[in-house]
């Protein structure tokens, strides 16, 4: 257990205070959310590319994409959108960004967990996504109370 300390005015200082303490030099968590949120934009955008260049055929030996299912169809068309829109609005930090982000991994998780044979993501990529999302959270939560 972390033991609480005592501030300048006696008051007790719990291990959040602590990381949000305004008289250390430490770490701004505005600008660590704002990092967070641009490499997120980098990786979607990747990710998004990824969606078109299957919609374009582009990876060579792949089977054509219109003779792929139609549910793998549905599926590529929404990320594909839906990831560069999210890539956006995490670069530009804005509020919409990271909703359209959280839209778009929420639906990863919930295609990868309950249709695996739609889209065939493994255990690691499931546990990647929900530790960006916690990663996320707590950053944002981090950065919410600095500003306090």
């Amino acid at each position: 257990m972390a033991k609480a300390r005592q501030d300048r005015s006696g008051a007790q200082q719990g291990f959040a205070d602590a990381l949000t303490n305004d008289e250390s030099p430490g770490l701004q968590w505005d600008v660590v959310l704002v990092w967070f949120l641009r490499a997120m934009a980098v990786v979607w955008l990747v990710t998004g590319v990824g969606h078109w260049a299957i919609l374009l055929g582009v990876f060579p030996g792949d089977a054509p994409f219109e003779g792929r299912p139609m549910a793998y169809q549905a599926t590529t068309i929404y990320f594909a959108i839906i990831d560069l829109v999210a890539a956006v609005g995490l670069w530009l930090t804005s509020t919409w960004g990271g909703v359209m982000w959280l839209l778009a991994v929420m639906s990863d998780l919930i295609l990868a967990i309950f249709f695996p044979h739609i889209i065939g993501h493994g255990f690691v990529t499931v546990a990647a996504m929900v530790i960006l999302v916690a990663t996320y959270f707590v950053i944002s939560w981090l950065a919410a109370r600095a500003t306090d």
